[in-house]
């Protein structure tokens, strides 16, 4: 991309509570701070007792070379026993309970070294969360980061198949960003930066630092995590896939997701590339901003998709702030513009246009920046995020130098997304939203 070659990456890389798995007609029902050093970590599935045999399928195989010498991949998750996770979770009582998505339900439980765990239990009927058992317990046994959940362990007793988290205390971000009761205090403009800055660092880590990388294939809001701190986590790696290897530019699968968050090439064409996830990120950011979900069939039809109803306003500078979520108070008004340019190149028509996961980091970097002077009460959500340079601040040059970076990078995506914006012609009978074409019904 002309206007923003210089901000590609070192290395480039090949070109629910309530959630529709398949991308078909169906729709989605309502309902820290530099990254840790790179490395590379080799991917190799390790066999998971199972009693069901499962056929060979572009779904369900994991193939990949075998690991580099490294630490981060010797850690594996811990095999329960049923009984273990029925006496950590009072035999799975109504009061457990934590949610319930496509895979099953989900149980607060206490192990017995006392560490808290959420318990996933796989719904039996249903032979596509066993497959997705499968792929989460091989992708999160291999795969370490502060912002992917961490997977304590799993159970394959017989028929039973449950999957083993750290407990996240704040729940999922839906539920504090599109699920708001009149009771709870809104989430600030910081935290909300924090969030997507953190969660683009996962991305990054599993784009362009796993070997081979990984395509997520299922980033929304519910399928954040958040801690006591709101530091999100990535979680839900049942849809997962080792991405393209050896010069391939893409991998052709079975098209899945959630509807709203799917990029339109993969819809129309099955073909998934990083660039993919890059997509569905531009989705979660308009969220993080609008405070709206990414399909909402409560609202008129022509707001239902939020990519389609943003469109408009992504195109005219001085129609931003009607993007903004209502229940924002405070916010300002270049960081509004610089996140909202992050979101438009992300969900650039065009794959190819589409910054790598490391820019969109280094952008929201900047805006995430804890402020100096900055102080949480101790209150559920930190007081609002004020605009300040460090340079009025006693932090070191070096501070001041990774600030001016990710200050530059960030108007650099913002000055490309207006750039591409202008050299490209309106066309009439396209649209960047999400459809639903014939080949997104195939099985």
């Amino acid at each position: 991309m002309s206007c923003f070659g210089c901000f590609k990456p070192e290395k480039k890389m090949p070109s629910r509570r309530t959630e529709s798995r398949e991308v078909t007609v169906v729709k989605k029902s309502p309902t820290q701070n530099e990254a840790p050093p790179r490395e590379s970590v080799s991917i190799k599935p390790s066999p998971v007792p199972s009693k069901h045999k499962h056929k060979p399928s572009s779904e369900t195989s994991t193939s990949v070379e075998p690991p580099k010498a490294s630490s981060s991949v010797a850690k594996t998750a811990k095999a329960f026993t049923f009984r273990e996770l029925a006496t950590a979770t009072k035999n799975f009582r109504s009061d457990c309970l934590l949610g319930e998505g496509g895979f099953g339900r989900v149980y607060k439980g206490k192990l017995e070294n006392g560490q808290l765990v959420a318990v996933k239990q796989l719904d039996l009927n249903g032979f596509q969360g066993n497959r997705e058992f499968l792929v989460e317990v091989l992708m999160l046994s291999l795969l370490h980061h502060p912002n992917l959940v961490n997977l304590v362990g799993y159970c394959a007793d017989g028929d039973q198949r449950l999957l083993v988290y750290e407990y996240m205390a704040l729940g999922s971000l839906a539920e504090h960003l599109l699920d708001v009761t009149p009771e709870q205090v809104p989430l600030s403009w910081h935290i909300r930066m924090k969030i997507a800055h953190g969660t683009a660092k996962g991305l990054e880590y599993l784009h362009e630092k796993a070997n081979p990388p990984v395509i997520y294939r299922d980033l929304k809001s519910p399928n954040i995590l958040l801690d006591e701190e709101y530091n999100p986590k990535l979680s839900d790696f049942g849809l997962a896939k080792l991405g393209p290897v050896g010069g391939k530019t893409h991998i052709s699968t079975r098209v899945m997701g959630t509807y709203g968050y799917c990029a339109p090439e993969y819809i129309r064409t099955g073909q998934l590339t990083v660039k993919t996830d890059v997509y569905s990120f531009g989705v979660f950011l308009l969220e993080l901003i609008t405070g709206r979900r990414a399909v909402d069939s409560s609202k008129p039809p022509s707001e239902q998709v939020l990519v389609n109803w943003a469109k408009p306003m992504l195109k005219d500078r001085k129609r931003y702030s009607e993007l903004v979520d209502p229940l924002l108070r405070e916010y300002s008004e270049r960081d509004l513009g610089q996140a909202v340019g992050v979101a438009a190149m992300c969900l650039q028509e065009e794959a190819s246009v589409r910054p790598y996961m490391s820019d969109a980091v280094v952008a929201l970097g900047f805006l995430a920046e804890v402020p100096a002077g900055y102080k949480a009460k101790s209150g559920p959500i930190p007081q609002m995020k004020q605009v300040e340079d460090p340079s009025s601040t006693s932090s070191s040059k070096q501070d001041k130098s990774a600030y001016d970076r990710q200050k530059a990078v960030a108007e650099a995506i913002e000055w490309g997304s207006l750039r591409q914006k202008q050299k490209a012609p309106e066309k009439k009978s396209q649209s960047q939203g999400i459809t639903s074409p014939p080949e997104a019904n195939r099985l």
